[in-house]
C-alpha cells in the first residue's frame, strides 16, 4: 500500500501541470487534480499492478474533466493573494509569446488540445494517449496533426486552411 501511495503522490506534479494547461485556471486545475487524486485513491484497487499509474490517473482526470464540462458550474475567483506565482520571463517578448501560445491553445477544440498537451507537455506516447483517452491510435494521430497545424498557423498569424481530401 505504501508503494502505491508513493506512486500516486509522485504523479501529482504532472497532473497539476496538465490540468493547468488544459483548464487555464489555477484554482480549477487544482480542484481537478484534487478530485483526480481522491478518486484514484478510492479506486486504487482497480489499478493493475505493473501498469502505468500516470496513464491511469490521466484517464481518471480526463473523465472528471469531461463530467465538469458537461455540468454547469459556479464561477469563482481566487481570494488568496499569498499564492505563489511562477517567476515571469526576462523579456516582454517572451511574455507576449507565452500569451500568444496560451491564446492559440485556447482556440483549439478540446479534443485536439488535450491530445496535444498529453503528447507535448506530458511526453506520453501515442499509444499511451490512445489507451488513456479510450481512442483508436489513428484518431489520436489525426487529432494531434490537426492541432499542430492549427497551432502553428495561429502562432505564425496565418489563417488555418485545412485541405479537403476527395474520398472515393
Amino acid at each position: 500500500m505504501q508503494d502505491e501511495r508513493d506512486r500516486l503522490i509522485a504523479c501529482i506534479p504532472r497532473l497539476r501541470r496538465y490540468a493547468r494547461a488544459l483548464i487555464g485556471d489555477r484554482t480549477g486545475a487544482d480542484d481537478l487534480v484534487q478530485d483526480t487524486i481522491e478518486r484514484g485513491w478510492k479506486k486504487l484497487s482497480s489499478w493493475q499492478r505493473g501498469s502505468d499509474m500516470r496513464a491511469w490517473l490521466f484517464g481518471i482526470m480526463h473523465n472528471l474533466h469531461i463530467d465538469q464540462v458537461r455540468r454547469p458550474g459556479i464561477v469563482t475567483e481566487v481570494l488568496d493573494d499569498d499564492t505563489p506565482v511562477p517567476a515571469s520571463r526576462a523579456t516582454q517578448t517572451d511574455g507576449l509569446e507565452m500569451r500568444d501560445l496560451q491564446s492559440a491553445l485556447a482556440t483549439l477544440p478540446p479534443e485536439q488540445r488535450e491530445i496535444l498537451l498529453l503528447v507535448a507537455l506530458e511526453e506520453m506516447s501515442y499509444e499511451e494517449v490512445a489507451a488513456t483517452l479510450g481512442l483508436p491510435l489513428g484518431t489520436v494521430m489525426s487529432r494531434l496533426s490537426r492541432a499542430r497545424q492549427k497551432l502553428r498557423a495561429h502562432m505564425e498569424g496565418r489563417a488555418v486552411v485545412l485541405p479537403l481530401k476527395v474520398v472515393k
